[in-house]
């Protein structure tokens, strides 16, 4: 008990260190900056010799990016986890969980010259006739998606895996197959579990820096349309976050701005989440 104390209070320690750390140079970037231009603004050029502040570019990026992976990530992978859990035998599990890590194992560079090289061009340009250029939210974000796949699977097989047996012999004495068994049982009964797995993703996909840096492209633009080419926060951090900035700049300072705003999104993301899981969890 003593130890898991010791560890949520580290917890807690880092994570107040890691936000003051953002807030410090922040502070000194909004005393130059109103919070409000910063918010609201639709011109991002921090670097140019006119530069805006304009941080609405960034976040419609990310959100694209973000919506595209969970639109691919979510489905298939509840469709891997049910299909672990429920309908595979123990010998196809044995093959395909270790394909799952594996996929999880994956630099993300190497995701993001794959959706620059083959998603974009291949996929997307020739195989399915959608004008995209070489960079672009929508090859940004369905590799995005791929990457997260094994997040949602792995997780939401363990919770319904966890689910007791007793539960699926009942409803199989009530008469229900085993797809309205998985449905209305062991579904319901596993949702906290799930819930739980998708949040992670999304955190994982905001937060995740170097396939939409490779892939998204540069061109920090309310994005409008998936085959647009944008900028994330985590992408423009990537890209900005060098030697040529003068620690103390307006510039170097930007980079905590947006970090910090990127904290504090995954951080309400995560409260509310932890909210809902703990509603769900009384529920069952």
């Amino acid at each position: 008990m003593g130890l898991l104390k010791a560890a949520a209070a580290l917890s807690v320690i880092i994570t107040v260190g890691i936000f003051v750390s953002l807030l410090l140079p922040s502070i000194q970037f909004f005393r130059e900056i109103s919070p409000w231009d910063f918010l609201s603004g639709s011109r991002w050029a921090p670097t140019f010799s006119d530069p805006d502040f304009g941080v609405l570019p960034l976040i419609t990026g990310t959100l694209w990016t973000t919506a595209i992976g969970l639109l691919i990530a979510v489905p298939i992978g509840l469709g891997a986890a049910v299909f672990l859990s429920e309908y595979a035998p123990e010998r196809i599990r044995r093959i395909f969980k270790p394909i799952l890590e594996v996929l999880a194992g994956i630099p993300s560079v190497v995701y993001g010259y794959f959706a620059l090289f083959f998603v974009a061009p291949v996929v997307l340009k020739d195989l399915f006739g959608i004008e995209v250029g070489t960079f672009s939210v929508l090859a940004a974000g369905i590799v995005l998606g791929i990457m997260i796949i094994p997040t949602v699977a792995s997780l939401s097989e363990d919770s319904l895996s966890a689910v007791p047996q007793s539960l699926r012999e009942g409803s199989y004495a009530l008469g229900a197959n085993t797809m309205r068994t998985t449905l209305r049982v062991v579904f319901p009964a596993a949702i906290s579990g799930i819930t739980a797995s998708i949040v992670l993703a999304l955190s994982r996909a905001v937060g995740e820096t170097m396939i939409v840096a490779l892939a998204a492209g540069t061109r920090a633009q309310v994005v409008t349309n998936p085959t647009d080419n944008g900028q994330t926060m985590t992408g423009f951090i990537a890209q900005t976050a060098t030697g040529e900035s003068n620690p103390g700049s307006l510039t170097y300072n930007t980079l905590f701005a947006v970090g910090l705003l990127l904290f504090v999104i995954t951080f309400i993301i995560n409260v509310i989440a932890g909210i809902i899981v703990r509603r769900i969890r009384e529920v069952y």
